[in-house]
């Protein structure tokens, strides 16, 4: 989907929300009138536009790579392939790598993470808590890692193909998701640019009963679904939720500090294959290269999503996330989001106007 499509789409949800309401506020009965829901307008229109990001998410249809191997005296702990769910879930996935590298009891005092985003940031951090010397090796650095392109809306979102989801890998994701959401409400506040909001989801069907993942059950409170004559949003059926929204360069910038305040060191570097890591002095590795580790490790599994994002002019008076299938707004400091674009196995980091 290029760049005017994405904006006629998700115009749909944001500016047409408000029209939309207009006509079914004087359609509604007076009983309805008094609990519609009003929302500030989304201006959507091209010279509003200030920039467009692409970003490639590193998909394993599996599930995301928590795993420990050998290789002579040397420890590496495999974390990566998230998916779209790499900043939601990157404290409780690094927690549970962690695990895998202590589980044999004797901890190293020096280890190297190779990765400096959200997932490479979030285990040298718990390896510091633990009293651990990290050294972060990282091809890029905030401002230009894929976590940096992330949405930052908490949800554990396109993490695995659904058909090859298996028991071990479901607990492994409840395990990270409550791990990680219960971390990022430690973080709320401006200093780190997480706070709660509202979302709306829209569809022209109506919502089931059930179908919720246990993995994440319970952790999106006020859910509820609105009556077609309840809401303002130009389609029957609404269904509310509330949960963290995440402003990626504030977020990463602020760990990246808390890293080097507690000792930690940065270097730029890039590898090759294995045997380029595993020259690295240190016994012990975390590797969160993301869809790096796809020609590093070898790891077939991986291919990219392609995404692609387009940001309007900031509105703080706009405070709620709006859905529809694939589409979505989320209102950030630094612009209104509007996204949404999946391309699986595209490699071009093209913006597609």
């Amino acid at each position: 989907m290029n760049r005017r499509n994405a904006l006629k789409q998700t115009g749909f949800l944001a500016a047409g929300a408000l029209l939309g309401g207009c006509s079914a506020r004087q359609n509604a009965p007076a009983s309805a009138r008094v609990s519609m829901l009003t929302l500030p307008k989304v201006k959507v229109s091209e010279d509003r536009v200030i920039r467009t990001v692409v970003g490639l998410r590193p998909f394993r249809p599996p599930g995301f790579h928590v795993e420990k191997e050998r290789h002579g005296l040397k420890t590496i702990v495999h974390n990566y392939g998230h998916g779209g769910g790499g900043l939601t879930l990157s404290w409780g996935s690094s927690y549970l790598a962690l695990e895998k590298l202590f589980e044999d009891g004797a901890a190293p005092s020096r280890v190297v993470v190779l990765g400096c985003g959200a997932l490479g940031l979030s285990a040298a951090r718990l390896l510091q808590q633990r009293g651990l010397d990290v050294t972060i090796y990282a091809k890029d650095l905030p401002p230009n890692t894929t976590s940096n392109i992330t949405a930052g809306q908490w949800l554990p979102y396109s993490v695995a193909d659904f058909r090859r989801r298996t028991p071990a890998f479901n607990e492994q994701l409840e395990r990270a998701s409550r791990f990680s959401h219960r971390m990022f409400q430690n973080m709320l506040g401006s200093h780190y640019g997480v706070r709660w909001l509202t979302n709306y989801v829209l569809s022209e069907h109506p919502f089931g009963g059930g179908g919720e993942d246990p993995s994440t059950a319970g952790l999106f409170p006020e859910t509820r679904n609105f009556e077609p004559d309840e809401h303002p949003f130009p389609v029957p059926h609404v269904r509310q939720y509330v949960t963290m929204l995440i402003e990626p360069s504030t977020y990463l910038n602020a760990v990246v500090r808390d890293f080097q305040l507690a000792g930690g060191r940065i270097v730029v570097r890039t590898f090759e294959d294995v045997s380029d890591v595993l020259s690295l002095l240190e016994p012990a590795i975390v590797n969160c290269t993301g869809l790096g580790a796809k020609a590093i490790f070898g790891d077939d599994e991986l291919t990219p999503i392609k995404g692609q994002l387009t940001f309007l002019l900031p509105q703080p008076e706009v405070d709620y996330i709006t859905l529809y299938g694939d589409l979505y707004m989320m209102p950030r400091t630094d612009g209104i989001l509007l996204g949404g674009t999946h391309e699986r196995g595209e490699w071009s980091m093209d913006v597609d106007l």
